[in-house]
């Protein structure tokens, strides 16, 4: 059977769910062959460790330091009548007078500080209306609450009030390498506390899971087994200290079946700073699209060696155009990081904000050039953005102006995405999660509220047009 790819999703049934940087230091590489201690149950090998070779050390020093600062998350969602999700039964979630109940899911999650910042995956928790953190061992029970997230990475931060909580130490992804010993912690098919042990198989995975306009995909890939309930917790190296987030597997049954993947630490601390200062991620676009070299594209562009990334599209005046880049140049470093994928691309790009720089190195019919990009944010400036989005009861809805770099993507004027559906109007009318409207009744809005406004009084015969990410249309007619 063809293998495909399963997001660990935070839902009931087997759904596969689930800052700052310290100082970072070298991470501990297996020198020689792993050897079973039988009288202490542990697993020891001698390794070079900052240079220096030191004997016996072990899996339970690295699950001693991350198991207490992995959290079990259950959720409850109260699922809107008539809505049926297709990932669950359908009859175990009915009563008999037709209506939707309540659907549990679980997951993990990962403190990162004392007073209670912790970190999920976004699959976790979406759409939640309760949200419930358990300690480690079921030692105590707290309500959480959704600080922000990125859908761009499928990360969540969310808030309980705790004081003086175990908290991780943040290591650097950068420095981790392949084959190297990791442990995977978290709370597989609602078993709290669970370790597993494996290497890191590859870096800069890009498995095309996040489904968004802008996603991030640059996952470390492990062998190290990662099942249901494993979504949000912690991938540690031999010293406890993170370097990934737990977020899908790789499987053709939805469990473990040797590949899981990981978000970097390095990506995950800089989502997380900006939800904890800002409420919202400061995201820098350079204004081009690139795309992965394969070999046939190779020849053609007469490249002797396996480094770049082909520059697919460049926006008309902007930051790339700007500084000289152009369609069809092959991108070699990124701020003097050599780029091997797409992957690795985004991810250099995604540690930075708006207003930042970067320096390029790329080849043009085979020569070299270097450039120097300013980042620009999705509303074209340098500026810090803030958090727009705008919630209705009435509608059981949120709703969000598309950012700019969007809107030319698109080809429309204005636009508002929905979100966070839920009961109320617009989940009667089965518009789905991620839809733009652009106009309400022939009516263009350059205000959401105004929209909102207008979607909320609404009788009789109304019409709503608009686009979904991918570029479709469609136009939805009720009679209210």
């Amino acid at each position: 059977m063809k293998k495909i790819l399963i997001v660990m999703l935070g839902f009931v049934g087997g759904i596969l769910g689930a800052a700052v940087f310290n100082q970072f230091q070298t991470t501990v590489v297996l020198t020689q062959s792993v050897k079973e201690e039988a009288d202490n149950n542990q697993m020891n090998s001698s390794v070079a460790y900052k240079g220096q070779v030191t004997a016996n050390l072990d899996f339970v020093k690295a699950s001693k330091q991350a198991t207490p600062c992995v959290v079990f998350i259950k959720t409850l969602t109260n699922q809107q009548r008539g809505y049926v999700d297709p990932n669950f039964d359908f009859w175990s979630n009915f009563d008999f007078f037709g209506r939707r109940g309540p659907v549990a899911s679980s997951g993990s999650g990962v403190i990162l500080t004392a007073d209670g910042y912790i970190v999920t995956n976004l699959h976790v928790v979406k759409d939640a209306d309760q949200i419930e953190v358990i300690t480690n061992n079921n030692k105590q029970s707290y309500k959480g609450k959704i600080i922000g997230s990125d859908p761009s990475t499928d990360l969540a931060l969310i808030k309980i009030e705790a004081a003086n909580l175990p908290h991780v130490v943040l290591g650097n992804s950068d420095q981790v390498d392949i084959g190297e010993w990791v442990l995977a912690v978290g709370n597989p098919f609602n078993l709290t506390s669970t370790v597993t042990a494996g290497i890191v198989s590859a870096k800069g995975r890009n498995i095309n899971i996040v489904n968004n306009q802008f996603p991030i995909e640059s996952f470390i890939q492990t062998d190290a087994a990662i099942n249901p309930g494993n979504s949000g917790g912690a991938l540690v190296d031999l010293d406890g200290k993170l370097i990934g987030i737990n977020t899908a597997i790789a499987s053709n049954t939805g469990s473990y079946n040797g590949y899981g993947f990981a978000i970097p630490v390095n990506i995950v601390a800089k989502i997380i700073k900006d939800l904890i200062e800002f409420k919202e991620v400061q995201r820098g676009f350079t204004g081009m699209d690139v795309k992965d070299i394969d070999a046939a594209m190779a020849t053609t562009l007469k490249i002797n060696n396996s480094h770049g990334v082909y520059v697919d599209d460049v926006l008309t005046e902007g930051p790339a155009d700007q500084s000289g880049i152009r369609k069809g140049d092959v991108i070699v470093s990124v701020n003097e990081k050599t780029i091997d994928t797409k992957a690795n691309f985004d991810e250099q790009v995604a540690y930075l904000r708006p207003g930042d720089k970067i320096r390029l190195k790329y080849l043009r019919n085979g020569e070299e050039k270097l450039s120097t990009v300013s980042l620009l944010n999705r509303e074209g400036t340098t500026a810090i953005m803030k958090k727009g989005t705008v919630s209705s009861d009435a509608l059981g809805a949120d709703f969000q102006a598309i950012p700019k770099l969007e809107r030319d993507k698109l080809g429309v004027k204005n636009g508002f995405r929905i979100s966070q559906i839920r009961n109320g109007r617009i989940a009667m009318m089965g518009i789905q999660e991620g839809f733009i409207i652009t106009k309400f009744n022939r009516k263009e809005y350059e205000k959401v509220e105004d929209l909102i406004n207008d979607l909320e009084k609404g009788r009789g015969q109304i019409q709503i047009e608009g686009i979904f990410p991918n570029g479709s249309r469609a136009v939805y007619s009720f009679y209210l």
